[in-house]
């Protein structure tokens, strides 16, 4: 009963039209030429790239690189638009920072060498090959795949057989610039605690990880990241090891190695980090042999990802008790956590609602998912009649654009864009592609 209330309580107002949507994917169509850039070369900082590829923002604006886990819903929002060689290009470019590195940095500038973003990578191929249909694109990417898949199961393995994020690529300049970094968009001076040089690099390192997480920062964590194994990152692993099976199949090699990579990770996410009693998902500390006790938006991403069983969706799903509002998902539930964090209460961010309403959706839960995609586009729509444009993250309790905790919020964000264009796709009765 109390599940019902609550959903009757963050009912979506729907005040936009089809026409009102009309009007927003035009605006969306026309813009992505004004996020194209190409650098074949390297320049300076800036990493050289052989195709055409769309940065976050318009020129001249912030973000001017290809960032990585931003571009899957870019690539999404491109194919869904039909603009499937930008698309493409997207993931060539991605593609080759792999190739050439070892690894996607966070995004591709010198200064993001130091660390990864969430592995959206074979999301991305699925996505692109799922357009073209094209085989011998899908065979030359798949030794890529595999370089990519090796990187983050010999950097970023934890004794317990699941994965994580670290910052073991920072030195000791980046560890002091992200404790000072912190700082500032925590609001607490770290550098004034008294911390001991150990306790001190230990902040810095664990902010490190945090920003290879992408969600940085954020209260899930507790300002220890590396000693986290996160719901989120397992689950686009395990999508990783079920993708390569797929491949492989289609591309005549053996799957069974894949397909049992991905067995076993479910198991362990099971044992790890599913708490019966919730229902529910939770990041695991390894280190201190515990779950995290934060319930956030990053759970949908399992579903998305097919990692839990029809039963333990059924759980997933009462997260949206605390993270629903009447103008969409929070990523954070509502706690006082002591520091403000820009990925928590009450911001509602593109690609958690993306991957929720695509989640629910799969696991049937499609009156959930239809509400959700409503409340984003009805938000989206609302912000862009006042500001003339879309924005990279907004306020799920005020329905407004989010006000910017650690930077100004920038306009026309990639996968702001590409999480609207698939949401009306599937609010309308298209069929997207995933």
């Amino acid at each position: 009963m109390l599940f019902t209330l609550c959903l009757v309580a963050c009912a979506p107002r729907t005040e936009f039209t089809k026409a009102d949507i009309g009007q927003l994917r035009d605006y969306i169509a026309r813009s992505w030429e004004k996020t194209v850039q190409y650098n074949p070369e390297d320049d300076g900082t800036l990493l050289g790239l052989p195709c055409r590829y769309t940065v976050p923002t318009p020129s001249g604006g912030m973000f001017m690189e290809l960032y990585y886990w931003d571009t899957y819903f870019t690539i999404e929002g491109l194919i869904a638009d039909g603009e499937i060689e930008l698309a493409k290009g997207n993931a060539e470019d991605i593609m080759a920072m792999v190739d050439r590195f070892g690894f996607m940095p966070n995004g591709t500038r010198t200064w993001y060498l130091s660390r990864s973003q969430p592995p959206f990578l074979s999301l991305m191929v699925r996505a692109v090959y799922g357009a073209t249909g094209d085989r011998d694109w899908l065979a030359r990417a798949y030794p890529t795949l595999e370089r990519e898949y090796e990187y983050w199961q010999t950097k970023h393995m934890t004794p317990c057989g699941l994965n994580r994020y670290n910052g073991d690529g920072a030195d000791q300049s980046l560890i002091d610039e992200f404790v000072v970094t912190a700082s500032r968009r925590l609001g607490v001076d770290f550098n004034a605690m008294g911390l001991t040089r150990q306790q001190h690099d230990k902040l810095g390192y664990d902010f490190v990880a945090e920003a290879e997480s992408g969600w940085d920062f954020n209260p899930r964590f507790d300002r220890r990241c590396g000693d986290f194994c996160p719901v989120d990152l397992n689950s686009l692993l395990y999508a990783f090891e079920v993708n390569m099976a797929e491949f492989a199949t289609i591309l005549g090699k053996p799957s069974e190695s894949w397909l049992e990579a991905a067995r076993s990770r479910r198991a362990k996410m099971t044992e790890l980090m599913f708490d019966p009693e919730q229902g529910q998902f939770f990041d695991y500390d390894f280190v201190g042999n515990r779950k995290s006790d934060v319930v956030s938006a990053a759970v949908f991403t399992a579903l998305y990802c097919g990692v839990p069983t029809a039963q333990q969706a059924k759980g997933v799903r009462t997260a949206l008790q605390k993270l629903e509002f009447e103008y969409g998902l929070a990523v954070c539930e509502k706690r006082d956590y002591g520091y403000t964090y820009q990925w928590s209460y009450p911001n509602t961010w593109p690609p958690t609602t993306f991957m929720a309403v695509f989640g629910l959706d799969k696991y049937g839960f499609r009156r959930d998912a239809r509400r959700l995609a409503a409340k984003y586009m009805d938000l989206v729509v609302s912000s862009y009649k006042t500001t003339g444009t879309i924005w990279e993250k907004y306020d799920a309790v005020r329905g407004v654009m989010s006000e910017g905790e650690e930077y100004d919020t920038p306009e026309m964000f990639g996968w702001s864009a590409g999480a609207f264009n698939c949401l009306s796709d599937y609010y309308y009765g298209k069929q997207v592609v995933l």
